[in-house]
């Protein structure tokens, strides 16, 4: 499966769990970390666990794809998954808004 594609059916699959204001960003030409970052809110500590959940579950039955780092589980306020090109943030409203990664790799800087 392609990067994008990837990218692509993380979105899907968060929009078909009713995942609330989801971005797909494009961070290959600002950082080595990921080519893309799709960041995605859920209305509660249980929502976003369930969303985390998901895309897992998905990927791995449908592609047998595996993240290879989890971070966050545990709170349910920030879960990370990690799918080395594609890293999936999953907010807790309250946290999103404090750490803005939006606004933060929007204005980050290709560095030349």
């Amino acid at each position: 499966m392609e990067i994008k594609e990837l990218a692509d059916k993380i979105v899907e699959i968060l929009e078909n769990k009713k995942g609330v204001d989801i971005e797909l960003i494009p961070v290959a030409e600002k950082t080595v970390l990921a080519d893309y970052f799709v960041i995605c809110s859920g209305t509660s500590s249980t929502h976003i666990k369930a969303l985390a959940d998901e895309v897992e579950y998905m990927l791995k039955r449908d592609y047998e794809i595996t993240p290879d780092h989890i971070e966050g589980r545990e709170s349910g306020r920030w879960i990370l998954l990690d799918y080395k090109d594609v890293v999936v943030h999953v907010f807790h409203p309250e946290e999103r808004s404090n750490y803005n990664l939006e606004k933060l790799w929007a204005m980050k800087k290709v560095e030349g």
